[in-house]
C-alpha cells in the first residue's frame, strides 16, 4: 500500500517485522504498466515523438517498480517531462485522442495480482489523469516521510522538527491541487461510458474525498504548530479544531456513500477518516469548552461541562477506531502521539474530570441545561494550491508533424471513402 515509504522495525525472536507506520496516508498509488507504446503509436505521430513517449513511460515504470515509489523526486522529474509530451495526444485536431490504449496497475499488488487489478483504457485524457493522480499520491508520500523522524529507535518520543512540519503542509496542499484539477479540468473531458470502467480510485467522488482528507490532515499539523506555540490563542486553536473535523466530516460522509469502501484499501481508507473524524471533533469540543467556560453564568460552566465529557466520550471511540484501522488489511502503524493529540489525550481526560466535580451541582440542579452546545462554524482557510498543466511539448509544433498529420487525416478519408464504396 502506499501509505507510507517510512517504516517501523519490531524485532522478533526469529526475524525482523517491518509494519508500515502512517502518519499521512495515501490511499493506493497506481502507476503505468509495462506496454510497447511505441508500437502502438507508430504511423500515428513521427517517430521520434512517439520513441520519446515511450522511453519516459517505460522510464517512469522502471523507477516506480525498482524502488517501490519510494523515488520521489526522480518520479516527479519524469511525470512532468512525460506529461508535457503526453498534452499533445489530447489535442482534438490532431485526432489521437482515442486511439491508444494505456495500461496502470497499483504499485501495492505482487505480479499474480496485477493483472486483476490493472486498468487498460484507450483514452488519452486518461493517462493525463492517472499521471496527475501519481503526483498528488507521491505528494502524499513525501509528506507522510517528512512527518516520520528517520530514528526508528522505537522510543515513544519523538520529535518533528516545525520546518518539517510546515513543508509536509505545502505537499498537502500541492497534492490538493493536483486532486482538484483532476476533478475540475480532466475528468470533463472524459465520456461516462469510459469513465464506468475507471478503477475506484480515480473516480470523481472518491478524489473529493482524498481532497477533503489532505486539507483535513493539512490543518491537523497546523493545529499541533499552534498548541505547540505560546503566542496562539484560545481562539485560533478553536477555530483551527473546528475546521479539521469540517473536512474531515465532509470526507467521512462522502466515503460512506461509495462502493469504494467494499473493497480492501477501501475499507481501511474509511477506517483512517473515522479516526482522524472523531480525533478532530474531540479536540472541537475541548477547545469550545475552554472558551465557553470562560463566561460568568452557570449555564456557561454547564454547557463547558457537557463539552469536556462529549470530547472524552468521542475520544475514546477514536481509539478504537484508530486501532481498527491499524488492522485493516493491509497491516500498518499509528504513529507515537504527536501533535495536538499528543497534549489532548492527556487534557480532555484530566479537564473533564476537574470540571465535573467542580460544578456537579450546578448539573444536579438544572439537568435542563444539560444539552451540548453546537460547535461554531468557520471559513475554511486553507487553499489548495493551483495547478495547469505544463506547456505543450513543442514538438508537437513542429512542421514534420504537421504533415504527417495531414497525410493521417487523408488516410483516415480514404479509408471511409473505400469503406463506402466497398457497401455499395
Amino acid at each position: 500500500m502506499g501509505c507510507a515509504s517510512s517504516v517501523y522495525a519490531a524485532v522478533g525472536t526469529k526475524k525482523k517485522l517491518s509494519i508500515p507506520e502512517v502518519v499521512v496516508f495515501v490511499p493506493s498509488t497506481r502507476i503505468p504498466a509495462q506496454s510497447d507504446l511505441q508500437k502502438r503509436l507508430r504511423g500515428l505521430i513521427p517517430k521520434d515523438i512517439a520513441d520519446r513517449l515511450s522511453s519516459l513511460r517505460n522510464q517512469i515504470v522502471f523507477v516506480a517498480e525498482d524502488t517501490d515509489g519510494s523515488a520521489i523526486p526522480e518520479l516527479r522529474r519524469g511525470l512532468e517531462e512525460y506529461l508535457s509530451l503526453l498534452i499533445g495526444l489530447t489535442k482534438k485536431e490532431y485526432g489521437l485522442e482515442g486511439l491508444v490504449e494505456f495500461k496502470w496497475r497499483s504499485l501495492a499488488d505482487g505480479k499474480q495480482q496485477q493483472e486483476a487489478s490493472s486498468s487498460c483504457i484507450a483514452n488519452s485524457w486518461f493517462e493525463v489523469l492517472s499521471v496527475v493522480h501519481m503526483m498528488a499520491m507521491l505528494a502524499l508520500s513525501e509528506a507522510d516521510t517528512l512527518m516520520i523522524p528517520k530514528d526508528h529507535s522505537g522510543s515513544s518520543i519523538r520529535t518533528v522538527s516545525s520546518d518539517c512540519k510546515r513543508e509536509a503542509v505545502d505537499l498537502l496542499l500541492k497534492a490538493t491541487g493536483y486532486l482538484e484539477f483532476c476533478v475540475r479540468d480532466v475528468l470533463v473531458h472524459i465520456p461516462p461510458e469510459i469513465k464506468k470502467n475507471f478503477p475506484k480510485d480515480l473516480q470523481d467522488g472518491v478524489l473529493e474525498v482524498i481532497s477533503f482528507q489532505t486539507l483535513g490532515q493539512g490543518t491537523e499539523i497546523q493545529l499541533g504548530l499552534a498548541v505547540d506555540c505560546q503566542k496562539a490563542t484560545l481562539s485560533v486553536k478553536r477555530r483551527l479544531a473546528c475546521e479539521q473535523l469540517s473536512y474531515f466530516s465532509q470526507a467521512y460522509h462522502c466515503l460512506s456513500g461509495y462502493d469504494h469502501i467494499n473493497n480492501g484499501y477501501g475499507k481501511k481508507h474509511m477506517w483512517f477518516i473515522k479516526w482522524k473524524f472523531l480525533e478532530s471533533k474531540a479536540a472541537a469540543y475541548y477547545f469550545h469548552g475552554l472558551m465557553v467556560d470562560k463566561g460568568n453564568e452557570p449555564s456557561c460552566h454547564v454547557s463547558a461541562v457537557c463539552c469536556f465529557l462529549a470530547a472524552e466520550e468521542i475520544l475514546s471511540e477514536s481509539k478504537k477506531a484508530c486501532f481498527t484501522f491499524c488492522l485493516a488489511a493491509p497491516v500498518t502503524r499509528a504513529a507515537p502521539l504527536w501533535g495536538a493529540m499528543k497534549h489532548l489525550h492527556q487534557k480532555i481526560p484530566e479537564v473533564a474530570a476537574r470540571k465535573s466535580q467542580m460544578y456537579g451541582y450546578l448539573l444536579e440542579q438544572d439537568k435542563v441545561l444539560q444539552a451540548l452546545p453546537d460547535l461554531p462554524e468557520f471559513q475554511l482557510s486553507l487553499r489548495p494550491d493551483d495547478y495547469q498543466l505544463p506547456e505543450i511539448d513543442p514538438a508537437w509544433e513542429s512542421e514534420k508533424w504537421e504533415t504527417q498529420s495531414q497525410s493521417l487525416k487523408e488516410h483516415l478519408d480514404d479509408s471511409d471513402d473505400n469503406d463506402e464504396t466497398e457497401t455499395e
